[in-house]
């Protein structure tokens, strides 16, 4: 396991209520990504580090003028990441877990549909267990995808991914469980689309910093060399993204 830490990963701080301010001059973002791609390119979970910059900030700019988002702990770095690690992959196949208004959902969906499109994927599904919530997802995706390739389901995440069919190349982990389980459900989703990951695929699993505690048996899993080839713990802000391989 390796991380990937920031001198100031415990001082930017996110308006959740003001999801599109800039909290940093766009070069010091754009190398504090450089430098978690570049790690990640050293551990083997990507095979470049190279993604279109003004792709992503036409996808930026598609996000702010049509989404509706009435909060979000997705931080102008974590949402740049996100979608550099998916036009660098260029998974086919991605799912989401746990989606809410969509936001993140399409941070990692906008590298393949909308005007940040560098690839032609197959299938890119958000999962959001409140159907209201789905709902809303549902219609934000539309305005940027109107091709269907990304698309939002209401159901429970473990349930979906039991029954999807196909393989998965990249599996994003933002869901909640019962209040006694929490963030933990990410071990029963990823344990539930383990073995239609084809060797290589991709793990994101948000919140790997400020929710570690009910997160230690996931981390735990996925750092284990018996099932994933390698985990990074990028820290820049204080959610923090667990990126493991297969």
């Amino acid at each position: 396991m390796r991380t990937y830490r920031t001198d100031d990963w415990d001082r930017l701080r996110m308006n959740y209520g003001d999801p599109h301010r800039q909290l940093e001059p766009p070069e010091c973002e754009i190398a504090v990504v450089d430098g978690a791609l570049a790690v990640l390119q050293e551990a083997c979970i990507l095979p470049h580090a190279r993604y279109d910059h003004e792709k992503m900030l036409a996808h930026r700019q598609a996000v702010q003028e049509l989404f509706e988002i009435p909060w979000t702990a997705i931080t102008p770095r974590m949402q740049r990441l996100l979608y550099a690690v998916n036009a660098i992959i260029q998974p086919p196949n991605m799912i989401a877990a746990g989606v809410f208004c969509g936001n993140t959902f399409i941070s990692n969906a906008g590298a393949a549909v909308g005007p940040g499109a560098c690839y032609t994927a197959h299938d890119l599904v958000g999962v959001e267990i409140d159907p209201e919530r789905a709902a809303l997802a549902e219609r934000n995706v539309r305005q940027i995808d109107p091709t269907g390739v990304a698309r939002v389901v209401a159901d429970d995440a473990v349930t979906f991914v039991d029954g999807y069919e196909e393989a998965i190349h990249l599996l994003y982990l933002d869901a909640d469980g019962s209040p006694d389980k929490g963030k933990g459900v990410y071990l029963d989703i990823l344990e539930a689309a383990y073995d239609r990951m084809p060797s290589g695929s991709v793990v994101l699993a948000h919140n790997s910093v400020n929710s570690a505690d009910r997160l230690d048996v996931y981390l735990e899993f996925v750092r284990d060399s018996n099932y994933f080839r390698d985990s990074v713990n990028v820290v820049f802000d204080i959610e923090g993204l667990e990126v493991s391989v297969k």
